[in-house]
């Protein structure tokens, strides 16, 4: 703690009196209280446990102190970092010379495993270092020959044979993941974790600090798997390492960045606060251990500062029997305890006996209760924080009631397996004309409270963003760039014409309508297509959308296999060339029910063009079959797939994106689906949604992003607009979105996506959907050449609150064209001609559907 004053007398009482009246603390006086000692410790302890004791009460276990009986499966010791306290992790050579292979074998770990089943072990607590193949050739080779694309490949495989063979639930700390990894390993195990350790970026970047030289150990790196971990629901295990040189104002800001993602996305289940203790032949032997009361202060502020409804731990093997100590500062578990394996992290500090855990426990007024990996809160709640694929699998040894292990459980396998249908077709799909008046009758969902994350969290994130700033550039010059060759726009004169308003918003309009002209012609183009949304069940928690329901919502359904293809097959009665498939992300759908569907239509159907199936339905798909996304998307083309819609874009800025949406993919994976997809000759549109959180700066990005990546790979199809619909849209309800664009917004990004895609994305579409007929007409003047397609049935813009209805006829669509006073022409998916007799069939039932198949008979 070099460089830090003690608190003075004044600040320490000021501190412990806010921590007795639970006043909220901030930073200053935690690092104050971090240093409390002798009769000031006993005080904020004492408050510290009554904090604690009213959160055992409201959870319904007062005076329960919990534990997981655990086995401890070092999957690897091998490792990509250099922590210098670490002695876990070792190097190829030694492994070698001890005869342990790079990794343990899938025997090696269904021994452990089973031998701890068998003592009434319920967890497998799978450890193992950071992405070793990336530094060690040994490992690569390992992962090679046994037919594993990765480490994260191989922790999926065996939490697999784990659960099936022996009953345990795998709680995994692979370390540093991918949001894409943590959709790989949630369906197989019940929770994860991994240590924060520090936010004290010093103690990574400096020369001789504990973490340098260790890639994972970043602090914003580790907090982004934090927020990647709530993001994707995953129960998860975080906490702080005490002692390795980080002072009480570094410590006292790691617990508040800990807090910070806790209260966003409630899905840290458990904090460890864990003492620093040195070891022999490591870099840091030297450094004194972190003494008790340094612990049980820092175990005290976290649970004034995490509330009554944490849970917070400290492993009983690092104290030497000071186990009062630490119950009285406010902890209410002590992790996992294994009757068979070592801490194998801490070797030399073997774990107490759980019957004298029990006893010492028992001294301090406390029950000791078994707990499984994952905390009870999240056991009752179900989901959408364990996977349905591990739920039978939690329940098999869980008591419904408390969420704690049943005593009486019998540890055995269970199979694990994807789905291999879509679930059984059920609910209603007229949802689009009868969304006002049946089904749901208020504006949200039942449970608008809990499964977005936290709405003052978003508030208060938004709120420091500030507002969209009206900057005052030179729109003059802008302009003339702009006649003269819009691929000259600087992002200065770019951000000036989006803020275009007055005459110089209509100089821009009729700029981008030139360019319009010169690149595309004339003709405003539509589709005669068939939206089919196959399901609108999902629990992705984006907070934009009112489409998705679950599955016990009184507007939720599912269509079969042959429901899809019956209704591609009414569409093609009625002249269809295409039909558009998204459905939500149904917690029971396989990944291979894509195919599936893919299939259907194409045999029911052959002639007509599959769009389907959003960059979040294809990273769905492949990681619930195991496939890379270019397997995957192969796969789906070789079912039938023809496009892909590049929607699930939303804003292709992450800040902007973990506002608008809980759970759906980062815009980095975004860019690799849709980019991969053109490689392999999967063409796709581009989308925007505008008019909620965002400003120009964030149109701006997205339209440069956009342009970037079709001169690399030339696969897009169109570009289309998707304005706000904010009617029924949570984040809206909720205070923190606008009420979708204005007018002006509109016909700015219209006539800049224009500019800004020019010559790349000749093709911009204007939604009648979210505009209507007047404002469509409004759009194809400011630079649009496209208006989307028929629907025949729209759902999801219709559950938001647009009051534009569910289809257009041809003649309608026509009609729009005409107002903007231009001609009209049929066009395919890809912008192709229309064959004679697909025309015909079009214009003679004129778009319309004779009825609305229904989901059951």
């Amino acid at each position: 703690m070099d460089g830090t004053f003690p608190p003075t007398a004044n600040a320490m009482r000021r501190a412990l009196r806010r921590a007795r009246d639970g006043v909220a603390l901030d930073a200053a006086e935690a690092a104050v209280l971090l240093q409390a000692r002798g009769e000031d410790l006993q005080d904020l302890c004492a408050s510290a446990a009554r904090v604690r004791d009213a959160g055992l009460l409201a959870a319904g276990r007062p005076g329960v102190i919990t534990y997981s009986k655990s086995v401890f499966i070092p999957l690897t010791r091998l490792c990509r970092d250099k922590c210098h306290y670490c002695t876990f992790v070792t190097v190829p050579g030694k492994l070698r010379k001890a005869g342990h292979g790079m990794f343990m074998s899938p025997d090696e770990v269904l021994e452990v495993a089973r031998r701890g089943a068998e003592l009434g072990c319920k967890e497998a607590l799978i450890t193992l270092g950071d992405k070793p193949e990336d530094r060690w050739p040994e490992a690569r080779e390992w992962l090679d020959a046994h037919g594993y694309d990765d480490t994260v490949a191989y922790v999926r495989a065996m939490s697999i044979r784990i659960l099936e063979e022996t009953g345990l639930l795998p709680h995994l700390n692979p370390g540093v993941l991918s949001w894409t990894d943590f959709q790989r390993l949630k369906p197989v195990s019940a929770s994860m974790g991994m240590m924060l350790e520090t936010t004290a970026t010093r103690l990574w970047s400096e020369p001789g600090g504990p973490h340098h030289g260790s890639p994972d150990k970043e602090p914003a790196v580790r907090l982004r798997v934090l927020e990647d971990a709530g993001r994707s629901s995953v129960p998860f295990t975080s906490g702080l390492l005490i002692g390795i040189g980080e002072t009480y104002e570094e410590r006292a800001d790691s617990l508040f960045a800990l807090r910070k993602v806790s209260r966003a996305y409630h899905g840290i289940q458990e904090l460890i606060l864990q003492n620093f203790r040195a070891k022999p032949d490591t870099a840091m032997r030297g450094m004194p251990d972190a003494e008790l009361d340094e612990l049980v202060a820092t175990v005290a502020v976290a649970r004034h500062l995490m509330g009554p409804s944490a849970c917070l731990q400290a492993p009983p093997n690092l104290v030497d029997g000071e186990f009062e100590r630490l119950i009285g500062a406010g902890i209410d578990d002590w992790g996992g305890v294994s009757p068979l394996t070592p801490d194998h992290v801490n070797p030399e500090r073997p774990w107490p006996q759980i019957d004298r855990l029990a006893e010492r426990s028992a001294a301090a007024g406390f029950e000791l209760r078994e707990r499984l990996a994952v905390y009870p809160e999240y056991v009752r709640h179900g989901e959408p924080w364990l996977d349905p694929r591990v739920l039978p699998h939690v329940r098999a040894l869980s008591d419904p009631q408390t969420g704690l292990a049943r005593p009486d459980a019998v540890v055995r396998g269970l199979p694990w397996q994807e789905p291999e249908d879509l679930p059984a077709s059920y609910g209603r799909t007229d949802l689009h004309a009868t969304i006002d008046t049946e089904g749901r009758t208020g504006d949200r969902r039942a449970d608008f409270e809990d499964v977005y994350g936290d709405w003052q969290v978003l508030r208060e994130q938004v709120l420091a963003q500030g507002a969209p700033e009206r900057l005052a550039g030179d729109l003059r010059g802008a302009l003339a760039v702009a006649a003269d060759d819009p691929r000259k726009l600087t992002d200065d004169q770019a951000l000036a014409l989006f803020h275009a308003d007055g005459p110089a918003l209509d100089a821009l309009c009729r700029i981008a309508d030139a360019v319009r002209r010169d690149a595309v012609g004339e003709d405003v183009t539509y589709c005669v297509t068939r939206n089919i949304n196959f399901t609108n069940v999902c629990y992705t928690g984006c907070r934009f959308c009112a489409f998705a329901q679950r599955r016990t919502d009184a507007d939720a359904y599912t269509l079969s296999l042959e429901q899809v293809a019956d209704r591609a097959a009414q569409a093609w009665d009625v002249g269809a060339t295409e039909v558009c498939m998204q459905g939500g992300i149904h917690p029971d759908l396989p990944g291979t029910a894509y195919f599936d569907i893919a299939r259907a239509v194409k045999k029911r159907v052959p002639g007509i063009h599959v769009h389907a199936f959003s960059p979040m339905e294809v990273v769905n798909g492949a990681t619930r079959t195991g496939l890379s996304i270019r397997d995957w998307l192969q796969q789906a083309k070789e079912a039938g797939l023809d496009t892909i819609p590049g929607t699930a874009a939303e804003i292709l800025d992450d800040d902007v994106r973990w506002v608008l949406t809980k759970g759906k993919l980062p815009a980095a994976t975004w860019v690799e689906v849709v980019s991969t997809a053109h490689e392999l000759g999967i063409r796709s549109s581009s989308t925007m949604m505008y008019g909620h959180v965002d400003t120009p700066a964030h149109w701006l990005g997205h339209l440069r992003l956009l342009a970037e990546i079709q001169q690399r790979t030339g696969g897009f199809t169109e570009f289309v607009t998707l304005p706000f619909v904010h009617t029924n849209a949570p984040v809206y309800l909720a205070g923190i979105a606008r009420p979708g664009p204005t007018a002006r917004d509109n016909r700015a990004v219209v006539a800049m996506a224009r500019l800004l895609l020019h010559p790349h994305i000749p093709n911009i579409q204007t939604s009648w959907v979210k505009l209507g007929a007047e404002g469509a007409a409004e759009m194809l003047r400011s630079g649009a050449n496209d208006l989307g397609g028929t629907l025949m049935e729209e759902t999801i813009s219709r559950m938001a609150g647009s009051a534009y209805g569910s289809y257009k006829s041809v003649r309608d669509l026509r009609a729009i064209a005409e107002a903007a006073g231009r001609p009209h022409r049929q066009r395919t998916t890809t912008y192709g001609e229309v064959p004679e007799e697909r025309r015909a069939a079009a214009l003679a039932s004129d778009g319309h559907l004779p009825e609305l198949l229904p989901v059951l008979d």
